[in-house]
């Protein structure tokens, strides 16, 4: 059951190789969307409504609309760490708002959420210098602060994670 809800493993942070894999981490980031339109369009339409990745997960439209929801949170995210000093994010509960009633509308508005806002997060992180992403914003949710390259490390395996329960 653990591999069904962390196919990729679960997100371990390792402050010591992130700069190495910095490329690699940012590359994840940029072909998500294409692996994502890749996978969602094996699905059937009844695979994409009513299949779960494991015992009471998400189903597969449910994943695609998430992604959709905490990349755009992920991009805001690292915008506001780079133009104010140590902001407080914003958390949101993903059980309830995967039960809300656009997750039930077609895969390609999250679709084209995705291919618009990983392009953006994809051209910034590319730009941004490794002073930048020393930055940090907190979260209240976890009581921690996050330095951007840990957020790179984090939605790196976020976008494996989510592919792995599509696959």
């Amino acid at each position: 059951m653990e591999h069904l809800r962390y196919p990729v493993g679960k997100h371990l942070y390792n402050a010591d190789n992130i700069k190495s894999r910095k490329e690699e981490c940012i590359n994840t980031i940029s072909t998500f969307y294409q692996n994502m339109l890749e996978l969602s369009g094996k699905l059937s339409f009844e695979q994409k409504l009513q299949n779960t990745y494991r015992p009471d997960g998400w189903t597969a439209q449910q994943v695609i609309h998430h992604v959709a929801d905490s990349h755009m949170h992920a991009l805001l995210r690292v915008k506001l760490t780079l133009t104010e000093d140590e902001p407080i994010v914003k958390p949101y509960d993903e059980s309830p708002t995967a039960l809300l009633s656009d997750y039930q509308s077609s895969i390609e508005i999250p679709l084209t959420i995705l291919k618009g806002v990983h392009e953006k997060w994809t051209y910034l992180l590319q730009h941004m210098s490794d002073q930048e992403f020393d930055k940090v914003y907190i979260h209240p949710q976890y009581g921690k602060r996050f330095t951007l390259w840990e957020a790179l490390s984090l939605y790196d395996w976020h976008c494996r994670h989510h592919l792995g329960h599509l696959k």
